[in-house]
């Protein structure tokens, strides 16, 4: 049970982030659902009740995490546990030879932006109203949690930003973790395989038949909750710190 915590969650309208929250309040927390203000993160709100609450926000902005972290505090007087789900793909080679065209760089940045970025954004922000909790019995006054992917470690052809931008996810993830340890505070990234999200639900269904074909064990896409059960897992074990968990049934991409 997470019974009193209070956690943010960013791209928390749908997915992943939207069954992190739901896991947050189902188990007795109260969670903030941060999205862009286009989402259905309002709904979702309404949807789970007084225990939560929605915050617009691009993860880009400082002005918007601020906003959003005023929201928590004003809400539920506190923040434990940030969850960054909100992310963006994308797709390209690095150079069409048929186009003569290059890999355009104003996508590139993008996908760093906010994956990269926008994470450390969040992080850096939430850190100091985290740091604000008395400590528990361990030291402990909160954890942050981060949306990789396997990306990072198996990038695919077309995938140079996206897999670039994971990468770094994971690679700031023991030097923060370093950095907030004498805070209390834990730092833990999380990097997915292939699941079942809003994103893929938009590929044909024999396509996602054959990416299920590919995961070795259990052969399916991974379900969003299955996600929110290790994050559950993260917050409860104090030990799991300044490390990136792969959560993908054995997956290993091929080019």
């Amino acid at each position: 049970m997470l019974k009193g915590l209070v956690g943010l969650v960013t791209g928390g309208a749908s997915g992943l982030g939207r069954a992190t929250a739901e896991m947050i309040v189902k188990q007795g927390g109260r969670v903030v659902i941060c999205d862009l203000p286009s989402s259905s993160g309002q709904e979702t709100a309404k949807q789970l009740g007084e225990n939560a609450a929605f915050a617009p926000l691009n993860v880009t902005s400082k002005e918007d995490v601020q906003n959003a972290l005023q929201t928590t505090m004003d809400k539920f007087g506190r923040l434990d546990v940030a969850v960054n789900c909100a992310g963006v793909a994308s797709a390209a080679r690095v150079y069409n030879f048929k186009k003569e065209q290059p890999f355009d760089l104003k996508l590139f940045q993008q996908t760093i932006e906010v994956n990269l970025i926008g994470t450390f954004n969040v992080i850096r922000l939430a850190a100091g109203m985290i740091g604000k909790n008395a400590a528990d019995a361990n030291g402990q006054r909160g954890v942050i949690i981060n949306t990789a992917s396997v990306a990072a470690f198996d990038g695919q052809i077309g995938q140079a930003a996206y897999a670039a931008s994971k990468a770094g996810v994971v690679g700031m993830t023991l030097p923060i973790a370093r950095d907030l340890a004498k805070q209390g505070i834990r730092v833990v990234t999380i990097a997915p395989g292939l699941f079942r999200t809003p994103m893929m639900d938009l590929l044909p269904e024999s396509a996602i038949k054959q990416l299920e074909a590919s995961v070795p064990f259990p052969p399916r896409l991974g379900h969003p909750n299955e996600y929110a059960l290790l994050v559950q897992s993260i917050i409860q074990n104090p030990m799991i710190n300044g490390e990136t968990i792969r959560l993908d049934g054995s997956l290993r991409m091929q080019p």
